[in-house]
Formats: C-alpha cells, sequence, structure tokens
C-alpha cells in the first residue's frame, strides 16, 4: 500500500478529550475516528489492526474445538422477556419497534438467541457437548462511554457458548475456554491475569476475568503477595476484624449534637469504628432501601444490588432521604418500617453497636440485631479494600487498576431452563443442558495492546498484531535509482509474504520519521541516497531503536528472522 493513496492523517497535537494513552494514539494516528460517544469509524489502517485481531481470536477458538457461528443482532424483545432480562437488564438495552409496532432489542450480549439456536438443534446426550461462538457487533446504552475503544456503546465481541450434559463436562469445556483466552492475549501482546469476578447481568455460578494491569484500568483489583489470590474489589472476599465482644446492655439514648459521621462519634465518643453501625440508603428500582453495616466497613454496591435482584441501584441524597422520613447523619434501623432493610453480616454479630436515633443531634448507644431490630434480608454486602486480610491467608490484600479483557462464566441452567434448552440422556429422561459463557470484546483488546506497547513516540505493535509487517521509508524520490531501488525493495518483500506500507509522499524526512513511529510497525526501511550509498537500506526496530545497513541480496532472510513466527 502506498501511502499517497491512503486515506490516513496524523495529529501531532494530543487531542484534549483524550485522556488513556491508548485513546490519545488511537486519534493521533488516525486509526480512528468518533462519530457519537461511543461508536468509533475505522480507518483502513485501523481497521487491517482490528482484523488481525480477529484472526488470533478466530485462529484459537477453533483450536480450542469450538465452532463458530453468526447470529442476528436485531432480536424479539420476547426473547428478552421469556428469559427475565428485559427487565433486568434495564436502560442498557436499546429497545426499538418495527412498523408492525412489534418491540425488538439490539443485542447487548446473544445468551437468548444462542439458546433460541440450541433448543432447535439440540436433542440427545450425543450432540454435548458443543460450544458455539461468534465475533459480532453488540449495543449497549451505556451510562457514560469512556476512555475511545474501552467502553463503547457498539462495540464487537468474540462471544462463546458451551453446552454440555453435566457440571462436570462444563468443567472440561471451561478449561479449553481459558486455555483458548490465555493463548489469544499472549499471542495480542497483552499481559493478563485471571481474578474471581462478578457475573453480573449474565448471572451465573463460578466466573473469571481476564485482567491487564494498567493504572488507566477502570477496575479496582486486589491481589495478596501471600497466597497469589486476585479478585475484582467487587467480588473479592476477605476477613472482616473481628467485632468487640461484650454482654448485651440497655439501649440508651445519648444527645450528639453536630456529630453526623462514623468518623466524629469515634472521636466524641472514644470508641472503636467496629462499634458503630452506619446507615446508607439507596434507591433500588425507584423503591427506597436502608442498609446497616459496620462503621468500620463499605458498602459493595454490586453485592447489593444482586442481593437486592436490582436492575437499578443509586445513592440517595439528603433531600430524598429527608422525604422517605429519614434523617441524614442520624438515622437506624431501630423502629424502622415500611422499608426494606438490609443488614450486612457485620452488624448482626456485633453487640452493643452506635446508631442513629431516627432524630436530630441524638444517637441510640447498644443497639443489637434481633433485639432492637431487624432486617428484611442478612446478607455479605461489604467491599473489600486494601489492607484488609486475605480470606485464603490472611496476608493484607494489595490494590492495583485494571482493564477487563475477557470474562469467563459457568452459567449453569440458567438460561437452558428458561430458553427450553433440553437434551435426552442415556435413560430417556429430559435434562435441561448446562451453559457455560466466554467473552472478549475486540475493540477493548485494540485499546490494551495499544496500552501495553507503546513509548512517548507512538505505538508499537506487536508482530501479530500490526496493520503492515514493514514499514517502508523512501527519501529524495525524486532522484531515480533511489525511486527504482524502493520500487524493487516493495516487490521483492511482496513476492516473500510480507506485507509491506510504502511511505512515497513528498514529505520531508522529519514527518516520515515522527508518523513511522507514531504508526509503530515493527520494522522500518529507509530507502534513502545515504543507504544505497553504504551498499543497501537501513532496517530499523520499532521497538528498540536498533538499525543497520543491510544489502538487497540479504534483506528477505534478515527480515524473517527478525519478524519471527507467525
Amino acid at each position: 500500500m502506498r501511502m499517497s493513496k491512503l486515506l490516513f492523517k496524523t495529529l501531532r497535537e494530543l487531542p484534549a478529550d483524550a485522556e488513556l494513552p491508548s485513546h490519545q494514539l488511537l486519534l493521533r494516528a488516525g486509526l480512528v475516528t468518533q462519530l457519537a460517544a461511543g461508536t468509533y469509524c475505522f480507518a483502513p489502517l485501523g481497521w487491517r489492526v482490528f482484523r488481525r485481531l480477529e484472526n488470533i481470536i478466530r485462529e484459537e477458538m477453533d483450536r480450542s474445538g469450538a465452532q463458530e457461528v453468526h447470529l442476528p443482532a436485531l432480536h424479539p424483545i420476547e426473547l428478552w422477556e421469556q428469559s427475565g432480562r428485559a427487565e433486568s437488564m434495564g436502560h442498557t438495552l436499546f429497545r426499538l419497534s418495527d412498523r408492525k409496532e412489534r418491540g425488538f432489542a439490539l443485542g447487548p450480549t446473544h445468551e437468548e438467541v444462542v439458546s433460541f439456536l440450541a433448543s432447535k438443534t439440540i436433542q440427545s446426550y450425543r450432540d454435548l457437548p458443543v460450544t458455539l461462538y461468534q465475533i459480532q457487533t453488540k449495543f449497549r446504552d451505556e451510562a457514560r462511554p469512556r476512555g475511545g475503544l474501552v467502553r463503547l456503546r457498539e462495540f464487537t465481541m468474540k462471544d462463546a457458548y458451551s453446552f454440555d450434559t453435566g457440571w462436570d463436562t462444563l468443567d472440561a469445556s471451561y478449561d479449553a475456554a481459558f486455555k483458548a483466552y490465555v493463548r489469544i492475549f499472549e499471542r495480542a501482546g497483552v499481559p493478563v491475569i485471571p481474578v474471581a469476578a462478578d457475573s453480573g447481568a449474565i448471572g451465573g455460578k463460578d466466573s473469571q476475568e481476564f485482567i491487564f494491569l494498567t493504572p488507566n484500568g477502570e477496575d479496582e483489583i486486589l491481589l495478596c503477595p501471600g497466597c497469589g489470590y486476585a479478585a475484582n474489589a467487587e467480588k473479592a472476599e476477605f476477613r472482616r476484624k473481628p467485632f468487640i465482644a461484650a454482654e448485651a446492655k440497655p439501649l440508651e439514648k445519648i444527645a450528639t449534637p453536630g456529630q453526623k459521621t462514623i468518623a466524629d462519634l469515634v472521636a466524641a465518643l472514644g470508641i472503636d469504628a467496629r462499634q458503630t453501625n452506619k446507615a446508607v440508603f439507596y434507591r433500588a428500582d425507584g423503591q427506597p432501601v436502608f442498609v446497616a453495616i459496620r462503621g468500620d466497613l463499605d458498602v459493595n454496591e454490586i453485592k447489593l444490588k444482586n442481593t437486592l435482584k436490582a436492575s437499578d441501584l443509586e445513592p440517595m441524597n439528603d433531600a430524598m432521604v429527608q422525604a422517605a422520613g429519614l434523617v441524614p447523619g442520624s438515622a437506624s434501623a431501630v423502629g424502622l418500617s415500611g422499608m426494606t432493610i438490609v443488614a450486612d453480616e457485620s452488624v448482626v454479630e456485633a453487640p452493643n453497636l452506635v446508631a442513629g436515633a431516627n432524630e436530630p443531634d441524638a444517637h441510640y448507644v447498644n443497639t443489637n440485631y434481633g433485639r432492637d431490630w431487624t432486617a428484611t434480608v442478612v446478607a455479605d454486602i461489604a467491599l473489600a479494600r486494601a489492607g484488609e486480610a486475605c480470606a485464603t491467608c490472611g496476608t493484607a490484600l494489595e490494590s492495583r487498576r485494571g482493564m477487563e479483557m475477557g470474562h469467563v462464566f459457568k452459567l449453569g441452567t440458567i438460561y437452558s431452563e428458561s430458553m427450553g434448552v433440553h437434551y435426552l440422556n442415556e435413560q430417556g429422561e429430559q435434562k435441561p443442558a448446562v451453559m457455560g459463557c466466554y467473552g472478549i470484546g475486540v475493540e477493548r483488546m485494540m485499546a490494551a495492546v495499544i496500552e501495553a506497547n507503546h513509548d512517548a513516540n507512538g505505538i508499537i505493535w506487536p508482530a501479530e498484531v500490526t496493520p503492515y509487517d514493514i514499514h517502508i521509508v523512501g527519501l529524495n524520490l525524486d532522484q531515480e535509482p533511489v525511486a527504482a531501488a524502493l520500487a524493487e525493495v516493495e516487490a521483492l518483500l511482496e513476492a516473500a509474504g510480507l506485507s509491506v506500507l510504502v511511505d512515497d509522499r513528498t514529505d520531508s524526512a522529519g514527518i516520515k520519521f515522527k508518523d513511522a513511529d507514531l504508526l509503530g510497525i515493527p520494522q522500518r526501511l529507509t530507502v534513502s541516497p545515504r543507504a544505497l550509498g553504504q551498499g543497501g537500506v537501513e532496517l530499523r526496530a520499532r521497538a528498540s531503536g536498533e538499525s543497520a545497513i543491510v544489502p538487497l541480496a540479504d534483506l528477505v532472510d534478515r527480515l524473517q528472522v527478525n519478524r519471527g513466527s507467525r
């Protein structure tokens, strides 16, 4: 490809609205252009990278034994109603109607549709196990698209779904997908670690994310340096500090003027935060929820949302709290009725806690669960934090930021039962298939490749992802010997099966070299009067910056060695 003919434009200045390095470089290198919030157009060079990522994914999924299918992006809403997710997906689900007012959704994921396909084709245990996958466009009405290609409203996902006769064979399907993911990310040049994760709106039993650790990640990951435990903060388990044991004492109201926070109470009363009962307020699907948790802990909103089986969860501000008849800074569940009360396990176990008296500037001391108040539901809703003790070995957890690259789930029979995916076992009994789900976002993966492979000058593409194998820069092309040598080199490399991008523009050497560094193709050849005068062309490695003059007769062999296996 000659750059004089390429749809291509680089930017010299950093885009003002791009914060992540990957977002900045995607725009500066002219690989993508934003159409609207969360939607992007891919230019030719960007699309070549995208397709190479798709090819890596496809090759490894095929190698794992999965079979590729293609499923519609436009779904009858009845499928989502049948699974129960038309409501639980909330505003994330794009909805529309056809000319006959029939309801449809743009697929944010494909559990329902693949289950429909499986229900029509799987009949016997002899048809199982089977894993189906596709690389398809998804649509999610994200409230806050961010990070360029990291969080989009329209994006491409490789989603795979396994169907098995039982949990034992599901383990084998899950393991095959897991190993395929390890190979995919290794080939793409993105270092990842598997961590325990929440299943979210998809549901299921076991769930793991493949996380690329980066300061620019949107997820908090908790790691144990002692035993290697790793989990998303949404899912992480930890050992709570023990409660302060004591015999139950009589309930007493005390004046607490101006004391509205846990820190205020701790300082004024000379107590430990573990001796307080913190009130936190939420609206779940529009209804107020009172949450009680020990004062030294915070609420894990994902755990709370899952506990309530809510589609939408939002914190209540003081005005909302007052409108619900509660007293901000001095509320408790003592005497409270007509509202859902969720209690963390920590306040059920601990005796004699200080809690709000439900009137301004007053608190109760010595509140005890069961005697003074009860909850609608008791659950583990505490958020793990750095410094908390690892649930496995007790070592203090460490916090890192990370970017989710892939997610694998053991779904079980959630969708096979609701969508009618059954098979006849060897005894002739009808059983639901046991399912797994495995996803990778391709655009997000492309962003992560750049996050993991760049320097101050631009992108450094791994060999298997680069848009072209070789970047040829021609200088002084108005000189016939140089133009002839460039054409010879281009033909020589293409005959050897190497893809070549040729900078034949009339721009200065400085502009061409800056663009070459920005675009990040692993190997650059410079055809110039100086190099030809030294007996060849200049070969420069983008990653190391090392260069050498290579005779044309040795060029293909030298490039094949540098290029490595594909």
